[in-house]
């Protein structure tokens, strides 16, 4: 068991999600970065769909009653377990034994907004419809974590060896490749090459369903409304005001607002790291003349 003394600001447990149950309106959720879940995963033996903790902007504290092999990834914390007094300090990107007794206590990022933290075995919290993650949108899977929550951990018989070598970090990424979107021509002209044009800021109301920008405002040249329809994760939507928002894991199946772009599936994990105040820009892999 491992027992939550201090989950930070948001902390949730998720895996790769639950994929095909958007015609019942349910996202597929999971973890936002799912590269790095899948690298901690990977570290301590474990299948890369195994359910582990994702944490908002660190800040966690956690106990566990016996001893486990841990990995932590995503957004670089600095890493620290305490045991009998004794102060351990750990690195990232590399599995590392934390005794019985043993208290974890990972701080804030410097960079970037999510972390990830496997243990061998996974979590064995209730599946719901495949997936043992928390959907913060419709409020699937287990709730948030918070003081006191308990979370078992699975078997370890049978697992591969742990992944010794250490792995560095994905470098940040400052600039989100996009194509084009279904509704771009529901924009003036430039409307795309504008998107491109400047840097857009991080608002401090983004979350898992989304991240909310603000920057250059951009103009529709159809001014009907368009009846929900299908999207996915990384369409670039724009509501009247004109601010773009890039969904992530916890977006609807279905949006009403016209898509102008789609970021390439290389920079899903890029954006998901995005915190309020950080700068973006973004850049059209694929031009088209419109």
């Amino acid at each position: 068991m491992i027992e939550v003394i201090a989950p930070g600001p948001y902390a949730t447990v998720q895996d790769l999600g639950r994929p095909g149950y958007g015609h019942l309106g349910v996202p597929c959720s999971g973890a936002a970065d799912a590269p790095s879940l899948r690298l901690a995963n990977r570290l301590v033996g474990n299948p890369e769909d195994a359910a582990g903790i994702e944490l908002t902007f660190g800040g966690a504290r956690l106990r566990f009653d016996a001893g486990a092999w841990v990995a932590i990834t995503g957004a670089a914390c600095p890493l620290e377990f305490v045991v009998r007094g004794t102060t351990v300090r750990q690195g990232m990107h590399a599995p590392f034994w934390v005794p019985a007794g043993g208290e974890l206590r990972v701080a804030i990022p410097p960079a970037g907004l999510r972390t990830y933290l496997a243990v061998r075995g996974g979590l064995e919290t209730p599946v719901v419809l495949g997936s043992r993650s928390t959907d913060s949108l419709c409020g699937l899977g287990p709730p948030p974590l918070r003081a006191g929550t308990v979370l078992p951990v699975g078997p370890t018989r049978g697992l591969p060896p742990l992944t010794t070598d250490a792995v560095p970090p994905c470098p940040a990424r400052e600039v989100l490749g996009v194509v084009a979107g279904p509704r771009d021509d529901w924009f003036v002209p430039g409307a795309l090459a504008g998107l491109c044009a400047e840097p857009y800021v991080v608002s401090q109301d983004s979350n898992r369903v989304g991240v909310r920008l603000s920057g250059a405002r951009l103009e529709r040249a159809r001014g009907e409304e368009l009846p929900s329809e299908g999207v996915v994760t990384g369409a670039v939507q724009v509501p009247p005001d004109g601010q773009p928002i890039v969904f992530l894991a916890d977006h609807p199946p279905t949006g009403g607002y016209p898509v102008i772009a789609v970021l390439t599936s290389a920079c899903l994990a890029a954006a998901a790291q995005l915190r309020p105040g950080d700068q973006v820009r973004f850049r059209l892999e694929h031009p088209v003349a419109r």
